[in-house]
């Protein structure tokens, strides 16, 4: 019964795969705000454009250029 108890104390196991599993949402957390940043600043150029477009099929819009 004690090497069994010795042998649960000592396995390092479990610690490797709690480790993977932080470093796995970390990055994924990464990715994840990365794709919200890039989605954002994608619509913010779509929205300028199309205010450009907008703007300029009746007059020359200084800011569009």
């Amino acid at each position: 019964m004690k090497s069994f108890l010795n042998k649960m104390w000592n396995d390092q196991s479990g610690a490797s795969a709690a480790e993977y599993a932080l470093i796995l949402a970390i990055v994924g957390t990464g990715i994840a705000l990365a794709a919200v940043v890039l989605g954002n600043s994608i619509s913010n150029a779509m929205n300028k454009s199309s205010n450009c477009i907008s703007a300029n099929s009746t007059t020359r819009n200084a800011a569009c250029s």
